[in-house]
C-alpha cells in the first residue's frame, strides 16, 4: 500500500473541506447538475478515446498501481541476485527451487533457470512479459491523463452552460442563483478531480513506469548472468551500472 497517495488525497480533500466549513455550509457546494456535467461528461469523453473492452482494465490497473506503489531499490535486487548466483555455484540450478525470492518477476526468471531453459528463450520470454506489463501501465496512465484533461474542460463547459442559463433568465431573479451555482461549481469540481486525483495518479504511474522498466531490465540481465554461471562478484560489478554513480562505491565496499 502506498501511503503517500492516500495521505496526499486525504490531505487535499481535508483542506478543501475545512475551507468550505469555515466559509459556509457544505450543502452550498453540492449541485447535482454540476456533478452530472463534470463526472458524466468527463467519463463519456474519456470513453471515446479508449476501446470499451479496455477502459475498465485501464481504470482498475492504473488505480491499483498508483495505490500499491513499491519502492524497490536496485541495490536490493543486485544483492538478491548475487545471493541466488551463490546458490547456483554451490548447489546447481536445482538449488533455486527452494530459494526465497522477494520479487514475482525475479521468481519467474529463477524458475526458468531451474527448469533448464536456454539463454535465448529466457531472454525472449522475460522481455516480452516486461514489455506487455509496461504497455498496460501506459494504458492506465493514458486513461487517468485523459480523465484529468476532460474534467476541467467539462468544468468550463458547465460554466458556460450556467452563464447562458443565467443570462437567458435575467428577468427572473430566482433563477440567477441556481444558474450561477452551475457556472461556478462545475469549474470547482473539474479542478478538484483533475488536480487532486487524476493528474497526481498520472505522475505516480510515470514514476512506477520508470522504476519498473529499470528494475525488470536489471532482473533480466541478472537472471541471464546466473544462467551463464557467472560468479556473484562479477554479477555485482556488471549490474552496478543500474545504480546511481554516487552509490556505487559505497555498495561495493559493503559487498566486500
Amino acid at each position: 500500500m502506498d501511503l503517500a497517495t492516500i495521505i496526499g488525497i486525504i490531505a487535499a480533500s481535508a483542506v478543501i473541506a475545512i475551507a468550505i466549513f469555515i466559509g459556509g455550509s457544505f450543502s452550498q457546494f453540492v449541485d447535482l447538475p454540476s456533478i452530472l456535467i463534470v463526472i458524466g461528461g468527463g467519463m463519456a469523453a474519456t470513453l471515446v478515446r479508449f476501446p470499451l473492452s479496455g477502459i475498465a482494465r485501464a481504470f482498475a490497473l492504473g488505480g491499483k498501481e498508483a495505490f500499491t506503489h513499491k519502492n524497490v531499490q536496485p541495490r536490493d535486487l543486485i544483492e538478491e541476485i548475487a545471493g541466488l548466483a551463490e546458490i547456483v555455484r554451490k548447489q546447481g540450478p536445482l538449488g533455486l527451487e527452494n530459494a526465497d525470492v522477494s520479487d514475482d518477476y525475479l521468481t519467474k526468471g529463477i524458475q526458468y533457470i531451474a527448469d533448464g531453459y536456454e539463454h535465448d528463450h529466457i531472454r525472449g520470454s522475460m522481455e516480452r512479459e516486461r514489455d506487455l506489463y509496461l504497455a498496460r501501465l501506459q494504458e492506465g496512465k493514458r486513461f487517468y491523463k485523459a480523465l484529468g484533461d476532460a474534467a476541467p474542460a467539462f468544468g468550463m463547459i458547465g460554466t458556460l452552460v450556467g452563464l447562458v442559463q443565467m443570462l437567458a433568465t435575467m428577468d427572473d431573479p430566482s433563477t440567477i442563483g441556481p444558474s450561477m451555482a452551475i457556472a461556478l461549481l462545475t469549474t470547482l469540481y473539474g479542478s478538484v478531480i483533475a488536480n487532486v486525483i487524476c493528474l497526481p495518479i498520472v505522475d505516480k504511474l510515470d514514476a512506477k513506469f520508470e522504476m519498473e522498466e529499470l528494475n525488470q531490465t536489471l532482473i533480466i540481465d541478472g537472471v541471464l548472468q546466473i544462467r551463464d554461471n557467472k560468479s556473484p562478484t562479477l554479477i555485482r560489478e556488471m549490474l552496478l551500472a543500474y545504480m546511481p554513480e554516487h552509490h556505487r562505491a559505497e555498495f561495493m565496499e559493503q559487498a566486500a
